[in-house]
């Protein structure tokens, strides 16, 4: 698998940022109302993500280490002022649906994390990839969700009526809703036994304090894990210098055995001579 390829199934499976890293939570439970609203909220995001890994991943060598985040953020701030302004001028009726939440993609945790743990250590293409992968993990997931309160909540699908109203539970399009879904959608993951950050007895497949989980990391895991896996790191580097220590021990005492039998062949020879 391609590392682009790679990237994008992480995002949309394996570290899919809803379902698998929980961030993001805020639009996730305020927008998705219907999956419209989903699909519209995720798109968005997914622009911004795409486009700002690919700028901050060109710009990596010359932002100063020390101002990286309020570029990252000016960076980001800029691209959804752009989007915003597309979707009021193209799409007003999303626009309006979605109000307060467009503005605040800026300070959505998922761009920030990936500007800061990927676009800014890679290569310009795998960053995009990486956007790509997050954004549509992140779409599919607020489409889930979003089609799930709908089709309870209101009886319908993408607008189109399905359920009579008499069998609608209008809880699911209200405040409280948001939170069943999304509870109902991560008991099943845990009954499952999937990867998630609610998950603690899920299989740990990280070299990291936390075990890539973040339900076990107690919230204070991230100097901790710099800690153990600089504490890993040097044990690996113990043990291969032992193992290349008595790789030449062992060579040394061969070669010193076999110069010692030669010597014996050689003197037992001089002694039949005479």
């Amino acid at each position: 698998m391609s590392k682009c390829m790679e990237r994008l199934y992480n995002g949309i499976i394996k570290e899919n940022p809803t379902f698998v890293l929980m961030l993001g939570m805020c639009p996730t439970l305020a927008v998705t109302t219907s999956a419209i609203n989903g699909v519209g909220m995720g798109l968005s995001t997914t622009a911004v993500l795409v486009f700002s890994n690919l700028i901050i991943s060109l710009l990596r060598n010359i932002i100063p280490d020390r101002v990286r985040i309020p570029a990252y953020i000016v960076v980001i701030a800029s691209l959804v002022t752009v989007v915003q302004l597309l979707i009021q001028g193209f799409v007003p009726a999303l626009y309006t649906a979605l109000g307060i939440y467009i503005p605040l993609i800026v300070v959505n945790c998922i761009i920030l994390g990936r500007a800061e743990s990927y676009a800014a250590k890679n290569d310009p293409l795998s960053s995009a990839f990486d956007g790509i992968g997050m954004g549509l993990g992140f779409t599919i997931a607020l489409t889930c969700i979003g089609f799930c309160r709908e089709l309870i909540g209101a009886g319908a699908v993408f607008g189109h009526q399905i359920i009579p109203e008499d069998y609608h539970i209008s809880i699911f399009v209200l405040a409280p809703g948001a939170f069943f879904v999304l509870s109902i959608l991560q008991a099943l993951q845990n009954k499952f036994k999937a990867p998630s950050a609610t998950n603690g007895s899920a299989p740990k497949s990280s070299a990291l304090v936390c075990g890539g989980n973040c339900a076990s990391c107690m919230g204070s895991a991230c100097a901790e894990n710099h800690v153990k896996l600089a504490e890993k790191a040097a044990e690996e580097a113990a043990k291969a210098a032992a193992a290349k220590k008595a790789a030449a021990e062992k060579a040394l005492a061969a070669k010193k055995a076999a110069e010692a039998a030669k010597a014996a062949e050689a003197a037992k020879a001089a002694e039949k001579t005479e």
